[in-house]
Protein backbone atom coordinates (compact mmCIF):
# COMPACT_ATOMS: atom_id res chain seq x y z
CA UNK A 1 0.00 0.00 0.00
CA UNK A 2 3.13 2.57 1.06
CA UNK A 3 4.65 1.94 -2.53
CA UNK A 4 1.12 2.66 -4.25
CA UNK A 5 0.73 6.02 -2.48
CA UNK A 6 4.47 6.49 -3.37
CA UNK A 7 4.06 5.40 -7.04
CA UNK A 8 1.37 7.87 -6.97
CA UNK A 9 2.97 11.07 -5.70
CA UNK A 10 5.82 10.36 -7.83
CA UNK A 11 3.47 10.31 -11.30
CA UNK A 12 2.16 13.67 -9.89
CA UNK A 13 5.43 15.22 -9.85
CA UNK A 14 6.23 13.85 -13.19
CA UNK A 15 3.12 15.61 -14.62
CA UNK A 16 3.29 18.91 -12.63
CA UNK A 17 7.10 19.38 -14.30
CA UNK A 18 6.01 17.94 -17.77
CA UNK A 19 3.26 20.20 -17.53
CA UNK A 20 5.03 23.09 -16.57
CA UNK A 21 7.65 22.40 -19.10
CA UNK A 22 5.41 22.22 -22.34
CA UNK A 23 3.75 25.61 -20.99
CA UNK A 24 7.18 27.68 -21.59
CA UNK A 25 8.03 25.29 -24.52
CA UNK A 26 4.54 25.95 -25.95
CA UNK A 27 3.07 28.67 -24.61
CA UNK A 28 -0.91 29.52 -23.59
CA UNK A 29 -3.92 28.86 -25.71
CA UNK A 30 -4.46 32.34 -25.94
CA UNK A 31 -2.55 34.52 -28.43
CA UNK A 32 -0.41 37.06 -27.32
CA UNK A 33 -2.99 40.10 -26.99
CA UNK A 34 -6.01 38.30 -26.13
CA UNK A 35 -8.84 40.84 -25.16
CA UNK A 36 -11.84 39.02 -23.93
CA UNK A 37 -15.18 39.56 -25.63
CA UNK A 38 -17.51 37.58 -23.95
CA UNK A 39 -21.12 39.30 -22.51
CA UNK A 40 -20.86 40.55 -18.89
CA UNK A 41 -24.33 38.62 -18.68
CA UNK A 42 -25.30 35.46 -20.39
CA UNK A 43 -29.02 35.33 -21.04
CA UNK A 44 -29.18 31.45 -21.13
CA UNK A 45 -32.16 29.62 -21.30
CA UNK A 46 -32.49 26.08 -19.63
CA UNK A 47 -36.49 24.99 -21.14
CA UNK A 48 -36.56 21.65 -20.88
CA UNK A 49 -38.42 18.35 -22.35
CA UNK A 50 -41.49 17.53 -20.87
CA UNK A 51 -40.37 14.05 -19.07
CA UNK A 52 -44.14 13.00 -17.45
CA UNK A 53 -44.72 10.41 -19.76
CA UNK A 54 -41.12 8.66 -19.01
CA UNK A 55 -41.54 8.97 -15.47
CA UNK A 56 -44.96 7.07 -16.08
CA UNK A 57 -43.66 4.24 -18.13
CA UNK A 58 -40.67 3.95 -15.71
CA UNK A 59 -42.94 3.68 -13.19
CA UNK A 60 -45.03 0.90 -14.82
CA UNK A 61 -41.96 -1.44 -15.39
CA UNK A 62 -41.40 -4.32 -13.09
CA UNK A 63 -38.42 -4.81 -11.34
CA UNK A 64 -37.07 -7.08 -13.60
CA UNK A 65 -37.56 -4.69 -16.72
CA UNK A 66 -35.95 -1.83 -14.18
CA UNK A 67 -32.84 -4.12 -13.77
CA UNK A 68 -32.62 -5.64 -17.35
CA UNK A 69 -32.06 -1.18 -18.17
CA UNK A 70 -29.74 -0.74 -15.12
CA UNK A 71 -27.63 -3.38 -16.46
CA UNK A 72 -27.60 -2.01 -20.06
CA UNK A 73 -27.75 1.21 -19.74
CA UNK A 74 -26.49 2.42 -16.21
CA UNK A 75 -28.10 4.93 -14.30
CA UNK A 76 -29.81 7.03 -16.67
CA UNK A 77 -33.30 6.87 -15.36
CA UNK A 78 -32.42 9.46 -12.33
CA UNK A 79 -31.27 11.69 -14.05
CA UNK A 80 -35.39 12.31 -15.19
CA UNK A 81 -36.09 13.01 -11.28
CA UNK A 82 -33.29 15.83 -11.26
CA UNK A 83 -34.81 19.10 -10.60
CA UNK A 84 -32.86 21.27 -12.35
CA UNK A 85 -32.41 24.44 -10.60
CA UNK A 86 -33.05 27.24 -13.55
CA UNK A 87 -31.95 30.39 -11.05
CA UNK A 88 -28.77 27.92 -9.82
CA UNK A 89 -28.02 27.27 -13.68
CA UNK A 90 -28.23 30.21 -15.04
CA UNK A 91 -25.43 31.27 -12.38
CA UNK A 92 -23.22 28.56 -13.21
CA UNK A 93 -23.36 29.91 -17.10
CA UNK A 94 -22.00 33.46 -15.94
CA UNK A 95 -18.65 31.73 -14.85
CA UNK A 96 -18.00 29.56 -17.83
CA UNK A 97 -14.76 30.66 -19.32
CA UNK A 98 -14.68 29.89 -22.78
CA UNK A 99 -10.28 30.37 -23.51
CA UNK A 100 -9.80 27.26 -20.80
CA UNK A 101 -13.09 25.21 -20.95
CA UNK A 102 -13.78 25.27 -17.38
CA UNK A 103 -15.69 27.49 -15.17
CA UNK A 104 -13.63 29.97 -12.71
CA UNK A 105 -15.23 30.88 -9.25
CA UNK A 106 -12.46 33.74 -7.77
CA UNK A 107 -9.83 31.90 -7.28
CA UNK A 108 -11.16 28.06 -8.21
CA UNK A 109 -11.12 26.16 -11.10
CA UNK A 110 -13.53 23.40 -11.93
CA UNK A 111 -14.45 21.31 -14.93
CA UNK A 112 -16.54 18.25 -15.22
CA UNK A 113 -13.94 15.54 -16.47
CA UNK A 114 -14.61 11.91 -18.68
CA UNK A 115 -13.97 10.32 -15.00
CA UNK A 116 -16.61 12.58 -13.36
CA UNK A 117 -19.32 12.24 -15.47
CA UNK A 118 -18.72 8.29 -16.12
CA UNK A 119 -19.05 7.52 -12.37
CA UNK A 120 -22.08 9.26 -12.47
CA UNK A 121 -23.81 7.69 -15.16
CA UNK A 122 -22.26 3.89 -13.45
CA UNK A 123 -22.79 1.94 -16.94
CA UNK A 124 -20.08 -1.32 -16.18
CA UNK A 125 -20.88 -2.53 -20.01
CA UNK A 126 -19.15 0.41 -21.53
CA UNK A 127 -15.40 0.66 -22.52
CA UNK A 128 -14.19 3.69 -21.58
CA UNK A 129 -11.53 3.42 -23.95
CA UNK A 130 -14.00 3.43 -26.88
CA UNK A 131 -15.00 6.68 -27.50
CA UNK A 132 -17.91 7.19 -29.93
CA UNK A 133 -16.90 8.57 -33.13
CA UNK A 134 -19.76 10.23 -35.97
CA UNK A 135 -20.32 7.56 -38.76
CA UNK A 136 -20.16 9.96 -42.25
CA UNK A 137 -23.20 8.15 -43.14
CA UNK A 138 -25.97 7.76 -41.05
CA UNK A 139 -28.67 4.88 -41.69
CA UNK A 140 -32.24 5.79 -41.33
CA UNK A 141 -33.59 4.66 -37.39
CA UNK A 142 -35.78 2.14 -38.32
CA UNK A 143 -32.86 0.10 -39.57
CA UNK A 144 -31.23 0.17 -36.36
CA UNK A 145 -34.41 -0.68 -34.22
CA UNK A 146 -34.68 -3.39 -36.85
CA UNK A 147 -31.34 -4.78 -35.27
CA UNK A 148 -33.01 -4.83 -31.71
CA UNK A 149 -34.79 -8.83 -30.57
CA UNK A 150 -38.13 -7.42 -29.37
CA UNK A 151 -37.62 -8.95 -26.10
CA UNK A 152 -35.49 -5.71 -25.04
CA UNK A 153 -37.28 -2.84 -27.69
CA UNK A 154 -38.92 -1.15 -25.11
CA UNK A 155 -35.66 -0.96 -22.83
CA UNK A 156 -33.59 0.52 -26.30
CA UNK A 157 -36.30 2.96 -27.21
CA UNK A 158 -37.13 3.85 -23.72
CA UNK A 159 -32.95 4.64 -23.20
CA UNK A 160 -33.23 6.43 -26.86
CA UNK A 161 -35.81 8.81 -25.54
CA UNK A 162 -33.84 9.69 -22.71
CA UNK A 163 -30.56 10.08 -24.82
CA UNK A 164 -32.89 11.77 -27.33
CA UNK A 165 -34.97 14.50 -24.97
CA UNK A 166 -32.43 14.48 -21.71
CA UNK A 167 -28.71 14.11 -22.58
CA UNK A 168 -28.70 15.74 -26.09
CA UNK A 169 -32.15 17.71 -26.28
CA UNK A 170 -31.15 19.89 -29.51
CA UNK A 171 -34.97 20.26 -30.86
CA UNK A 172 -37.78 20.53 -27.75
CA UNK A 173 -39.75 17.28 -28.24
CA UNK A 174 -37.90 15.57 -30.87
CA UNK A 175 -35.17 13.17 -30.81
CA UNK A 176 -31.81 13.98 -33.40
CA UNK A 177 -30.97 12.24 -36.05
CA UNK A 178 -27.24 12.32 -34.93
CA UNK A 179 -28.46 11.18 -31.36
CA UNK A 180 -29.50 7.69 -32.93
CA UNK A 181 -26.55 7.49 -34.16
CA UNK A 182 -24.80 7.06 -31.26
CA UNK A 183 -27.65 5.27 -29.41
CA UNK A 184 -26.82 2.69 -31.95
CA UNK A 185 -23.18 2.67 -31.33
CA UNK A 186 -23.60 1.83 -27.94
CA UNK A 187 -24.25 -1.78 -28.63
CA UNK A 188 -20.35 -2.05 -29.55
CA UNK A 189 -19.89 -0.66 -25.63
CA UNK A 190 -18.62 2.55 -26.70
CA UNK A 191 -18.80 5.10 -24.19
CA UNK A 192 -20.98 8.57 -24.58
CA UNK A 193 -19.35 10.43 -21.74
CA UNK A 194 -17.13 12.16 -24.27
CA UNK A 195 -19.66 13.04 -26.83
CA UNK A 196 -21.81 14.36 -23.44
CA UNK A 197 -18.93 16.52 -22.14
CA UNK A 198 -18.16 17.67 -25.53
CA UNK A 199 -21.60 18.44 -26.23
CA UNK A 200 -21.95 20.75 -22.79
CA UNK A 201 -18.62 22.62 -23.24
CA UNK A 202 -19.66 23.82 -26.64
CA UNK A 203 -23.17 24.81 -25.65
CA UNK A 204 -21.84 26.64 -22.44
CA UNK A 205 -18.78 28.04 -25.03
CA UNK A 206 -21.61 29.41 -27.59
CA UNK A 207 -23.86 30.87 -25.39
CA UNK A 208 -21.17 32.51 -23.40
CA UNK A 209 -19.88 33.67 -26.58
CA UNK A 210 -23.79 35.14 -27.74
CA UNK A 211 -24.40 36.82 -24.49
CA UNK A 212 -27.99 34.47 -24.86
CA UNK A 213 -28.95 31.29 -26.11
CA UNK A 214 -30.60 27.72 -25.33
CA UNK A 215 -28.42 25.26 -23.64
CA UNK A 216 -28.72 21.88 -25.46
CA UNK A 217 -26.51 19.66 -23.51
CA UNK A 218 -27.66 17.41 -20.28
CA UNK A 219 -28.39 20.16 -17.55
CA UNK A 220 -29.47 17.66 -15.36
CA UNK A 221 -25.62 15.51 -15.05
CA UNK A 222 -24.28 19.16 -15.05
CA UNK A 223 -26.26 20.31 -11.79
CA UNK A 224 -25.30 16.99 -10.00
CA UNK A 225 -21.62 17.26 -11.05
CA UNK A 226 -21.66 20.32 -9.21
CA UNK A 227 -23.98 19.53 -6.48
CA UNK A 228 -21.27 16.19 -5.85
CA UNK A 229 -18.60 18.82 -4.63
CA UNK A 230 -20.29 20.05 -1.71
CA UNK A 231 -22.03 16.64 -0.43
CA UNK A 232 -21.27 14.13 2.15
CA UNK A 233 -21.55 10.46 2.36
CA UNK A 234 -23.65 9.85 5.63
CA UNK A 235 -23.25 7.24 8.19
CA UNK A 236 -21.44 4.81 6.47
CA UNK A 237 -18.86 6.69 4.81
CA UNK A 238 -17.11 3.50 2.85
CA UNK A 239 -19.89 2.57 0.66
CA UNK A 240 -19.00 4.81 -2.16
CA UNK A 241 -16.31 2.52 -2.96
CA UNK A 242 -18.95 -0.38 -3.61
CA UNK A 243 -19.36 -1.81 -7.06
CA UNK A 244 -23.27 -1.04 -6.61
CA UNK A 245 -22.80 2.33 -5.03
CA UNK A 246 -24.91 5.15 -7.30
CA UNK A 247 -23.91 8.59 -6.90
CA UNK A 248 -26.81 9.91 -9.35
CA UNK A 249 -29.33 7.87 -6.62
CA UNK A 250 -27.76 9.61 -3.65
CA UNK A 251 -27.86 12.60 -5.28
CA UNK A 252 -31.70 12.15 -6.12
CA UNK A 253 -32.68 11.33 -2.50
CA UNK A 254 -30.86 14.65 -1.06
CA UNK A 255 -33.11 17.27 -0.68
CA UNK A 256 -31.98 20.76 -1.56
CA UNK A 257 -32.78 24.66 -1.05
CA UNK A 258 -35.19 25.45 -4.40
CA UNK A 259 -35.64 29.28 -3.29
CA UNK A 260 -32.40 30.97 -3.41
CA UNK A 261 -32.36 33.73 -6.69
CA UNK A 262 -29.80 33.48 -9.32
CA UNK A 263 -28.43 36.72 -7.92
CA UNK A 264 -27.51 35.33 -4.13
CA UNK A 265 -25.98 31.82 -6.43
CA UNK A 266 -23.89 34.48 -8.28
CA UNK A 267 -22.60 35.93 -4.98
CA UNK A 268 -21.85 32.56 -3.06
CA UNK A 269 -20.24 31.11 -6.43
CA UNK A 270 -18.52 34.64 -6.17
CA UNK A 271 -2.62 20.83 -18.77
CA UNK A 272 -2.36 18.72 -21.41
CA UNK A 273 -5.54 19.12 -23.49
CA UNK A 274 -7.29 16.05 -26.37
CA UNK A 275 -10.33 16.88 -28.47
CA UNK A 276 -13.40 15.52 -27.01
CA UNK A 277 -16.09 14.34 -29.83
CA UNK A 278 -19.53 15.07 -29.77
CA UNK A 279 -22.75 14.06 -32.08
CA UNK A 280 -23.00 18.07 -33.46
CA UNK A 281 -19.30 18.93 -33.42
CA UNK A 282 -15.42 19.00 -31.40
CA UNK A 283 -14.19 21.12 -28.80
CA UNK A 284 -10.91 20.95 -26.75
CA UNK A 285 -10.70 19.57 -23.34
CA UNK A 286 -8.24 20.12 -20.89
CA UNK A 287 -8.80 17.62 -17.88
CA UNK A 288 -5.04 18.06 -16.17
CA UNK A 289 -6.82 22.05 -14.87
CA UNK A 290 -5.72 22.35 -11.35
CA UNK A 291 -8.30 22.37 -8.33
CA UNK A 292 -7.03 25.26 -6.48
CA UNK A 293 -9.49 24.53 -3.74
CA UNK A 294 -7.79 21.37 -2.78
CA UNK A 295 -4.02 23.41 -1.74
CA UNK A 296 -2.96 21.71 -4.91
CA UNK A 297 1.12 23.05 -5.69
CA UNK A 298 0.21 25.85 -8.71
CA UNK A 299 1.13 25.98 -12.13
CA UNK A 300 -0.05 26.99 -15.32
CA UNK A 301 -1.91 24.42 -17.38
CA UNK A 302 -0.69 23.56 -21.01
CA UNK A 303 -3.26 24.84 -22.96
CA UNK A 304 -1.56 25.43 -25.92
CA UNK A 305 -3.64 25.08 -29.24
CA UNK A 306 -6.74 24.70 -26.92
CA UNK A 307 -9.06 27.20 -28.67
CA UNK A 308 -8.14 25.81 -32.46
CA UNK A 309 -10.21 22.65 -31.46
CA UNK A 310 -13.42 23.81 -31.74
CA UNK A 311 -15.36 22.72 -35.05
CA UNK A 312 -18.52 21.83 -36.03
CA UNK A 313 -19.36 18.96 -38.90
CA UNK A 314 -20.08 21.18 -41.71
CA UNK A 315 -17.31 23.00 -43.64
CA UNK A 316 -13.82 22.11 -45.79
CA UNK A 317 -11.90 19.22 -44.10
CA UNK A 318 -14.09 18.38 -40.49
CA UNK A 319 -14.19 14.60 -41.79
CA UNK A 320 -10.05 14.27 -42.28
CA UNK A 321 -9.85 16.13 -38.38
CA UNK A 322 -12.44 13.97 -37.26
CA UNK A 323 -10.38 10.75 -38.73
CA UNK A 324 -7.70 12.59 -36.99
CA UNK A 325 -8.58 12.97 -33.55
CA UNK A 326 -10.25 9.43 -33.34
CA UNK A 327 -6.75 7.76 -34.19
CA UNK A 328 -4.86 10.24 -31.50
CA UNK A 329 -7.11 9.29 -29.11
CA UNK A 330 -6.72 5.44 -29.62
CA UNK A 331 -2.89 5.62 -29.63
CA UNK A 332 -3.36 7.63 -26.11
CA UNK A 333 -4.94 4.42 -24.83
CA UNK A 334 -2.84 2.09 -26.77
CA UNK A 335 0.33 3.89 -24.94
CA UNK A 336 -1.30 3.73 -21.72
CA UNK A 337 -2.07 -0.17 -21.90
CA UNK A 338 1.20 -0.56 -22.77
CA UNK A 339 2.34 1.54 -19.79
CA UNK A 340 0.34 -0.71 -17.44
CA UNK A 341 1.12 -3.67 -19.02
CA UNK A 342 4.99 -2.98 -18.58
CA UNK A 343 4.37 -1.91 -14.71
CA UNK A 344 2.82 -4.98 -14.21
CA UNK A 345 6.05 -7.20 -15.57
CA UNK A 346 8.36 -5.02 -13.89
CA UNK A 347 6.75 -5.41 -10.36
Amino acid sequence: MANEFLDKVEDNAIVHIWLENVQLEKGDSLAKGYVSELWDYTRISVTQNSLQELNEIWDRWNDETKQLFYTNYGDLPYLLNIKVDERLFRALAQYWNPAYSCFTFGNVDLVPTVEKYTALLYCPRLQVDKVYSRAAYVPAFWKKLMKHPDGKKKVDVFALSIYGLVIFPKALGHVDEAVSDLFDRLGKRVTPVPAILAETFRSLNACRRAGEGRFIGCTQLLIAWFHSHFWKVDKVSYRVFSGHYSPLKEIVAMPRRDDISEENWIAILSFDWVSLLGIWGAVGYAPLLVLRQYNSRQFVQATYGLAQCEFSYRGDNYKKKVKEISQAWNQVHRMKMLAVSDNSRVR
